[in-house]
């Protein structure tokens, strides 16, 4: 497993170099993968050792899903659908060009009624929102993403890292209600839209898993702490 400060800002630095030499190509994905085990659960990757992410669930209760300790954090369930929902929307719909994991079925199982990332909700929205997701599926959905996120990084060629992603799937982006048309989420439409697959593998597919789960990893130690 990864040191959080060190050891995996390193692989992500490696990653970047890898990612501009079609040459390298091969160790690029390798290591892309590598980094993506390690922010899922062993489920995803078929790891024998827990994850970073295995670290951060277990002996978490039903409630503490759904705790923001200030003003300034989230909940771990709203970091857990955020990353979730990211990686599904930019790996099936933008890189991939096909359907997303999400659907209907999915919402039923996870008991909600939101389809965007998250990234407008108030906070008593997330905290609602956090009361009323089904936990363990919501676990279950990323770990179905993330498997098939694997899939799409193995089926890629070199040439496909110099493209960006066509203009139909970033409109359907806002018509699968993946991204609101407000501020705080259609500039994603234009962020990821700018960037090449290769960019787009670094950030979100790889880094952004990361950026959420370490701040899931402070909330548990609150938690931890003022139990």
């Amino acid at each position: 497993m990864f040191d959080i400060e060190k050891d995996y800002n390193l692989k992500i630095d490696e990653l970047r170099k890898l990612l501009k030499s079609s040459r390298r190509f091969d160790q690029a994905i390798e290591l892309a993968l590598e980094i993506h085990a390690v922010t899922h659960t062993g489920k995803v990757s078929l790891s024998d050792s827990p994850t970073f992410c295995d670290d951060l669930l277990e002996g978490l209760e039903n409630e503490d899903y759904s705790i923001m300790p200030t003003e300034k954090d989230e909940t771990i369930a709203w970091h857990l659908w955020h990353i979730a929902r990211i990686e599904d929307l930019v790996g099936n719909l933008l890189i991939a060009e096909q359907p997303q994991i999400f659907n209907e079925e999915w919402m039923e199982k996870m008991s909600v009624s939101v389809r965007d990332t998250g990234n407008v909700m108030t906070d008593m929205q997330i905290i609602d929102f956090s009361e009323q997701v089904n936990k363990q599926e919501l676990i279950k959905y990323r770990n179905a993403v993330g498997c098939q996120t694997r899939k799409i990084l193995k089926s890629l060629s070199p040439l496909d890292l110099k493209r960006k992603p066509g203009e139909e799937y970033l409109a359907r982006l806002v018509s699968e209600g993946g991204l609101l048309e407000v501020k705080g989420s259609i500039w994603l439409k234009n962020f990821w839209g700018r960037h090449t697959f290769a960019g787009l593998i670094l950030l979100p597919i790889t880094r952004h898993h990361m950026m959420h789960l370490s701040d899931s990893v402070v909330i548990k130690e609150f938690l931890l702490n003022n139990r």
